[in-house]
């Protein structure tokens, strides 16, 4: 059975906790609690398998706090992850910015592909957010953006995780056949 690492990353506030216990349907935190350092989420999948074999998957999500006082620990995080998740809160302008420095050090300075990294735009409860498209500057404007509101689309965003997390577990999947081959050949 093939177990995936993924982190979820981003600045303070953005709503990473709560999109974490609702993506794997844990217990359900009503007031704000920064996360210090980092929590970790183990949850299967049955309906996520690995080619053909038919076996669920085991997933690990790491919440990871977005305060800066644990820069580091990121080394420590970030190692054998196969997929970040970028979570900002889209109401706040500053949260543009700052998750060109999370795709930097979580992404591009670990040699994940695009395809191993997907963009949440939080809106929290009652914030009326605009849920249309945003500017993002290059790279993040070539990475997969989802818009999550979990008062009014809860099911939207939850489809949406589970077809990344087919494609991390197809990208694994295929990684671990390369790798028997060459052993094999």
């Amino acid at each position: 059975m093939l177990k995936a690492k993924i982190l979820f990353v981003g600045p303070c506030e953005s709503g990473k906790t709560v999109l974490a216990n609702f993506l794997t349907e844990s217990s359900n935190i009503t007031e704000y609690n920064p996360t210090q350092g980092v929590r970790i989420l183990e949850f299967e999948n049955p309906n996520v398998t690995s080619n053909d074999k038919g076996t669920g998957c085991e997933f690990e999500l790491w919440d990871c706090g977005g305060n800066a006082k644990f820069e580091s620990c990121w080394p420590a995080l970030m190692k054998d992850a196969h997929g970040v998740v970028i979570v900002f809160n889209a109401d706040i302008p500053s949260h543009l910015k700052e998750i060109e420095t999370w795709y930097s050090c979580f992404v591009q300075q670990q040699f994940l592909q695009d395809s191993q990294c997907l963009l949440i735009a939080h809106h929290k409860p009652g914030s009326g957010g605009d849920m249309g498209s945003l500017s993002l500057s290059p790279p993040l404007n070539k990475l997969k953006l989802v818009h999550s509101n979990l008062e009014d689309e809860p099911e939207e965003i939850r489809m949406e995780f589970m077809k990344y997390l087919k494609n991390i577990i197809s990208s694994m999947s295929e990684s671990r056949d390369r790798e028997e081959m060459s052993i094999i050949t």
